[in-house]
């Protein structure tokens, strides 16, 4: 394999997360990890703070909710930390592993344990809902107080403050992740059976998007919301979105195509740019248009240490990222 002629790796600082990197997220111009052994890392400007809350067990997800990182433990808490290190714990589920945790700008944040969904507004107010199955993936919707919960044979769409039945959208097969498209015209899920599902919400007309070689686990909008970029391939398989058919009777894009798996797929917030994790540990940066690459990464050691967590910071100009082995980086874009 050729290696990319660009390179940015001498862009990358270097942390020592020193557990599974479960997510990374920008708190405003502050980086942290949310870590597999219960433990939350503060990246400072020349150290890292490291805050440990979960004693008797990992953090399974994590969310960034507006200027706060919350996340939820095999414990059944829930935390959400500030760029300082402070946090609070807002939920107990007493020791019920939290599956799926959701989060976004006005700080509404919901959760799920087995069937059980909460969601709490940004006045701390919680309402519950109990889905059909074990609940997988939850997505809020960009527009109004209204949440996706993945389940098996399908999504349904529920209002938290509304009296009006929540709305089944149904597919066969178990349905895992769940995001909706920045101007929420589509649902999409991925799926154990390795393929993707989609749902055009006007009318509720199905889309299939298959011929994936594994699960697709991390799914990323571009900025104008006409591009997918998703994982669970060789490549960066990226969909079209911007018709109203979405990608029906379209061929997707590839991007980074290499002999290993992408693992995790980033769009840049302002750039048809897309950062690409793969299971080998490589990072890739590709640009959409045409193809071209950049390499942030190549491990020490060649060797499995997938890439668990991507996300850049608001104006694009740093990206965070963390391995399952315990490695972590952030790359600062060349003026």
């Amino acid at each position: 394999m050729v290696e990319p002629v660009s390179s940015l790796t001498s862009e990358v600082r270097p942390i020592e997360a020193g557990a599974h990197v479960t997510a990374v997220a920008f708190l405003g111009a502050t980086p942290v990890l949310a870590l597999g052994d219960g433990s939350v890392v503060v990246v400072g400007a020349s150290d890292e703070k490291r805050i440990g809350v979960y004693e008797d067990g990992a953090i399974l997800v994590a969310a960034q909710a507006g200027k706060r990182l919350v996340t939820g433990g095999g414990d059944g808490r829930v935390y959400a930390f500030d760029a300082d290190g402070s946090y609070e714990e807002l939920a107990d589920e007493k020791g019920k592993w939290i599956d799926a945790l959701i989060g976004r700008d006005d700080f509404s944040i919901a959760w799920s344990t087995g069937r059980q969904v909460r969601a709490r507004d940004p006045k701390g107010v919680v309402k519950s809902f109990t889905a059909p199955s074990s609940v997988r993936g939850l997505a809020y919707a960009p527009k109004g107080y209204r949440l996706a919960i993945a389940h098996y044979n399908g999504a349904t769409l529920w209002f938290p403050n509304a009296a009006a039945p929540a709305e089944v959208l149904e597919w066969k097969g178990a349905h895992l992740d769940a995001i909706f498209s920045p101007d929420g015209r589509f649902l999409v899920t991925s799926m154990q059976e390795n393929a993707l599902h989609g749902w055009r919400l006007a009318d509720k007309r199905d889309m299939r998007m298959t011929g994936y070689p594994a699960k697709t686990r991390s799914l990323s909008w571009s900025s104008d919301g006409h591009w997918l970029a998703t994982s669970g391939a060789d490549a960066c398989i990226v969909w079209p979105f911007k018709d109203k058919d979405g990608p029906m009777n379209k061929e997707p894009r590839e991007c980074g195509v290499r002999q290993a798996q992408v693992s995790r797929v980033a769009f840049h917030p302002k750039v048809p740019v897309i950062a690409i994790g793969y299971d080998d540990g490589w990072i890739l940066l590709c640009r959409l248009v045409d193809g071209a690459e950049i390499l942030v990464r190549r491990p020490e050691q060649e060797g499995q240490d997938p890439v668990s967590a991507l996300a850049w910071d608001a104006a694009g100009s740093r990206l965070l990222f963390g391995t399952t082995e315990g490695k972590a980086g952030l790359l600062r874009m060349p003026a």
